[in-house]
């Protein structure tokens, strides 16, 4: 079973969110999604300042495997991006829940998080697959 922190939300496609105490959001990949994906070798991240919706295409990985979209869990502005990636795309294998954060968005319907899975509710998707 994959690491799985018990304070984030998950979308069906791996994607995790932490909101902040400022009211904005860091959105990664998974544990289980980096595992299923291999060696992370490019990873191209949005623009900030973009507007997104939520399930929009924002982001591309691509592995020794394959190549997959990241989508936004959440619609809101996209604050700032974790440029380190650009260099290092492979700290997503290492690190996919602390230093390895995709971008920050400023959330503009918090009623948005509660369409996404809790621990219990991800766990449970993740063993399925």
């Amino acid at each position: 079973m994959s690491n799985i922190p018990e304070d984030l939300k998950f979308t069906p496609t791996h994607e995790w969110v932490r909101i902040g105490e400022d009211g904005s959001a860091t959105i990664g990949i998974s544990d289980h999604a980096q595992d299923a994906l291999g060696d992370i070798v490019f990873i191209e991240l949005p623009e900030p300042g973009i507007i997104v919706t939520a399930k929009q295409e924002v982001a591309v990985v691509e592995s020794v495997k394959a190549a997959s979209d990241i989508y936004s869990p959440i619609t809101g502005e996209i604050l700032e991006i974790n440029e380190d990636l650009i260099d290092a795309p492979e700290t997503v294998n290492a690190s996919p829940y602390e230093n390895a954060w995709f971008f920050k968005i400023r959330i503009a319907n918090i009623v948005e998080i509660e369409d996404l899975m809790d621990f219990d509710a991800y766990s449970e998707h993740c063993s399925g697959e």
